[in-house]
């Protein structure tokens, strides 16, 4: 039975590529049956990842079948992935977030969680030798990854061997990183065709905190006054989206990739209370603009506070 490969819901471009490759190398190095899948439609960079490197777009699943034979790449959430994945097969784990707990096995698996920025670097790391064996298309499908996931090495979630990864990556394939980067970034800030229920949701994880359930949505962009013009819209589509997501609240935090800050949008006192004493912020008016902060994983979701 062919093992399918897939990360989290609201597929980026670190979920999407990683499946790709990681299916690579299931396939072509260890001689196993396997395919990359997604659980969503992949956001404009991972998109654009794809058309870069003439990659096909996987197939979309809904669930997975009873003991199908899964590997769960970048989240260990099961709140991310599909609603039968305790029934399914899984055979290993690799990631770069925190445990959250929740995942049952039929077995002993490989897991795999580092401390690094981007899933693809510890694929590499796992691949060895072999990674040395990755054509042109699976290196820049990492290369992407990784710039995707550390902001061109601005966030804070950058290592050094994110960067020396990448650097590497982009050697071996003659590729300018700030002009490769701003194409990728161009890329990830065109939301012109996207709904704001769509904007909320395609890079989202939900999270609670004592008993207050959010969507922690984030948009990285280097042009945020894009998203920001429909500050009006957007506060009125989170009622609707938190309330078909089950959810008390959507958290919006625009982060703006040159100037290396956040602006979070702030509907009503909910929001206000949870910058004030998340972040230390003075809020007044509809949002506040947080300096410095760029990644949700290091800098958001653990000083969320109500």
């Amino acid at each position: 039975m062919t093992t399918q490969v897939f990360g989290h819901k609201s597929p980026d471009t670190d979920t999407t590529g990683s499946a790709i490759l990681w299916a690579w190398y299931l396939n072509e190095v260890q001689g196993a049956d396997a395919t990359a899948v997604l659980l969503g439609e992949p956001n404009t960079e991972a998109a654009f990842m794809l058309d870069r490197w003439d990659l096909p777009k996987p197939a979309i699943i809904e669930d997975v079948a009873d003991d199908a034979p899964v590997v769960i790449v970048d989240t260990n959430n099961p709140a991310e992935l599909p609603a039968n994945i305790n029934n399914a097969d899984i055979r290993a784990i690799i990631d770069h977030h925190k445990l959250v707990g929740g995942l049952e096995t039929k077995g002993p698996i490989d897991i795999t969680v580092r401390p690094l920025a981007c899933t693809a670097t510890i694929m590499i790391d796992l691949m060895g030798d072999d990674a040395a064996k990755m054509p042109d298309w699976a290196k820049g499908a990492a290369l992407t990854c990784i710039l995707s996931d550390t902001m061109e090495f601005r966030s804070p979630t950058t290592t050094d061997h994110d960067r020396a990864t990448a650097e590497k990556l982009a050697v071996d394939l003659g590729i300018d990183i700030p002009g490769y980067a701003a194409e990728m970034f161009a890329a990830k800030s065109d939301v012109s065709s996207f709904s704001d229920a769509e904007l909320l949701r395609m890079d989202s994880k939900e999270y609670e905190v004592d008993g207050t359930k959010f969507r922690v949505s984030v948009l990285e962009t280097t042009s945020p006054s894009v998203v920001l013009d429909r500050k009006a819209s957007l506060a009125d589509s989170m009622v609707t989206v938190a309330g078909e997501d089950g959810v008390d609240q959507v958290l919006l935090f625009v982060i703006d990739i040159l100037n290396e800050e956040a602006t979070l949008l702030v509907p009503n006192d909910l929001v206000k209370g949870v910058a004030e004493k998340s972040f230390g912020a003075t809020v007044e008016g509809d949002a506040v603009v947080l300096p410095g902060v760029l990644s949700r994983k290091k800098q958001i979701i653990p000083n969320l506070k109500v």
